[in-house]
């Protein structure tokens, strides 16, 4: 059993007992003594998480290291010797007696104060104060900004630990007491990270845990009014939808949504992500255009940067984004001209780009089109096909292998051609990267064309293998 000591009980006090709440404020604590002694070396001293399991578990053979100490000191008040010993040598003080045997008091002057007028302020400055500072607020904000930025290069893999750790660090900081300013920070902070990992469980196929993450965003983020991150959260609801099949529901999320605030930015996303690629879908024609429509409307009003944002950004969407969702939507419409078109004033934009996602995407959905014409270019066709997937390879999309076994489908009618047998034949290699199990279930779902994704295993962190990825 853990020898329960000193530090252990106040740590458990301040909700510091997992290695990332504690690290976080034992740097706090560095930084600030360095200052105010006049000693940057201490500004370095860091903690293990090898050593803070061995505190928490009492297993000490004898204290740390004297500048670990002075941290340990300032950070909770109390000598490092008493810090490690175990708690029974600090015996309870003796209770309060009952109110039977308190005797009576006389009767008060109503024009005395008996206030401590340093006892006010000190309870005031104990209010104004928490467990979080502007350094560490800032410090986690950044952490949203980098997991963004970072999402297309190193997908849900590389980065579901740390923005799972980041959610668990803002949860055990709002069990504290924070300022209010302080604290509606810490709330966005903590309901973008959920809203973040929602959008990763969508990425892996996993729904219902999606649902799960999206609804604490919500719950967080209408808490303090934060409109911005509710919507993104609506946006992702409905990607969540769309991506299960239920392309009515996909739009009537997105709807609502949009009705709660129709000229906010990120209205742009609710429109083009989430109404018109689920219209298009459903063969509503008019209701994706007039989606479409109102998406660029919008982006116009709101000066949106022109590049390809990160699909998984706060951020507006950028317009290269929104146009490369019209274009998947126009696609399942067949408007066949209309993608090509589009695709021509979106290419420059996605190859400046380094999302290898969107270019592959984007190629696929031309490819698409370009067999809908009425004199299809097959081999063109096929050609754009190797190309996406060539793109994709250095990490395991998804969303390509579902529309490059589409693509391989779609070309049936000219299987006997070279440039179809050997996009097929790329599209097997492809397939034999995947482990023995995931490859022979594919096999038996769609024979003609094996999954495309490579043989990097994803981390065994993730709820479930990745299904579709973001577009």
């Amino acid at each position: 059993m853990p020898r329960n000591t000193l530090l252990r009980q106040l740590l458990e006090e301040r909700h510091l007992t997992t290695y990332t709440a504690f690290e976080v404020q034992f740097s706090r604590a560095a930084r600030n003594l360095a200052e105010e002694a006049g000693d940057p070396r201490l500004a370095s001293v860091a903690v293990s998480s090898r050593q803070f399991d061995r505190w928490m578990s009492g297993e000490l053979k004898q204290l740390p290291r004297p500048d670990t100490c002075r941290i340990l000191e300032e950070l909770l008040g109390r000598a490092a010797r008493d810090l490690f010993a175990s708690v029974s040598a600090y015996p309870p003080t003796a209770p309060e007696p009952l109110a039977a045997d308190v005797p009576p008091s006389p009767q008060a002057d109503p024009t005395a104060h008996d206030d401590d007028p340093a006892a006010i302020v000190a309870r005031a400055r104990q209010l104004a104060c928490g467990n979080v500072d502007q350094t560490t607020l800032s410090f986690l904000a950044s952490r949203i900004d980098v997991i963004t930025e970072r999402y297309e290069k190193d997908g849900p893999d590389g980065l579901w630990g740390q923005t799972s750790s980041l959610r668990s660090m803002g949860h055990t900081l709002l069990a504290g007491q924070q300022p209010p300013s302080a604290r509606r920070e810490l709330f966005r902070i903590t309901a973008r990270a959920g809203g973040l990992l929602g959008y990763m469980a969508v990425n892996t196929g996993a729904f219902p845990l999606a649902e799960a993450y999206c609804a604490e965003a919500l719950e967080l983020s209408r808490a303090i009014g934060d409109l911005d991150t509710e919507m993104w959260a609506c946006g992702t609801q409905s990607f969540a939808a769309y991506y299960a099949g239920r392309y009515d529901e996909a739009d009537a999320r997105a709807a609502a949504a949009v009705d709660r605030a129709p000229n906010h930015p990120q209205a742009i996303r609710l429109l083009v992500n989430g109404r018109a690629r689920a219209l298009g879908k459903l063969s509503d024609r008019n209701q994706a255009e007039r989606a479409i429509g109102r998406a660029l409307e919008l982006s116009d009003r709101h000066d949106v940067t022109l590049g390809l944002t990160s699909c998984i950004s706060f951020l507006p969407y950028g317009r290269a984004r929104t146009l490369a969702n019209a274009l998947t939507a126009r696609v399942a419409l067949q408007d066949t001209g209309h993608v090509l078109r589009g695709a021509e004033d979106l290419d420059d934009l996605v190859e400046k780009s380094d999302s290898a996602w969107s270019r592959s995407l984007v190629r696929l959905d031309v490819a698409t089109a370009v067999l809908q014409q009425r004199a299809p270019d097959v081999e063109h066709a096929m050609s754009l096909g190797q190309q996406a997937i060539t793109l994709a390879s250095p990490l395991p999309i998804s969303s390509v292998r579902q529309r490059s076994q589409d693509l391989y489908e779609r070309a049936a009618p000219w299987r006997s051609r070279p440039a179809v047998r050997e996009y097929g034949e790329q599209l097997r290699v492809w397939g034999h990267q995947l482990p023995p199990a995931e490859a022979g279930s594919l096999r038996r779902s769609s024979p003609g064309a094996l999954a495309a994704y490579p043989a990097q295993r994803r981390s065994r962190s993730l709820p479930r293998p990745p299904a579709d990825r973001p577009e």
